[in-house]
């Protein structure tokens, strides 16, 4: 058995944000906005919360309910997409910022890297030059030797 002004059943608890005067399809939101469904603005749609919703398609036939739930899906997937695009393009910004980083941190290594080839081939230079004058002076081999001997 249904109440004629509201078609709840007999005893039932209505809603705080609904009143017995307000019309089936109208709601008022919680920010104190009443709401129709057929006047809803796409915006409006987005933010109703799905109890919301469900009040305010309240008292429409099963086709209206598909359409303006059909057409709250398109809206909030719309909205889901901007919002990856834009996670996608500030990643894609943050990935190649730090590509250019890591290709000047790979660049800085090479010179760093060709720098000390330079020096070790320097070093082998002075050292054969070294090891050439001590064949010839019996002297500097033993001093050599002593210091070998010292270090280990």
């Amino acid at each position: 058995m249904y109440d004629r002004e509201d078609d709840s059943p007999v005893g039932s608890q209505s809603d705080s944000s609904s009143s017995c005067d307000e019309p089936l399809n109208l709601v008022t939101n919680n920010k104190g906005q009443t709401l129709n469904a057929s006047s809803l603005s796409d915006d409006q749609l987005i933010a109703l919360s799905v109890r919301e919703l469900n009040r305010v398609l309240r008292g429409l036939t099963r086709d209206e309910i598909a359409k303006l739930k059909q057409r709250r899906r398109t809206l909030k997937n719309r909205g889901y997409a901007a919002s990856c695009r834009e996670k996608r393009l500030t990643q894609k910004e943050e990935l190649e910022m730090e590509r250019a980083i890591l290709r000047d941190e790979v660049e800085r290594l090479r010179q760093e890297n060709d720098d000390v080839r330079k020096e070790l081939h320097s070093l082998r230079g002075k050292y054969e030059s070294l090891q050439e004058y001590s064949v010839g002076n019996p002297v500097t081999r033993m001093k050599v030797e002593v210091f070998k001997a010292e270090r280990a």
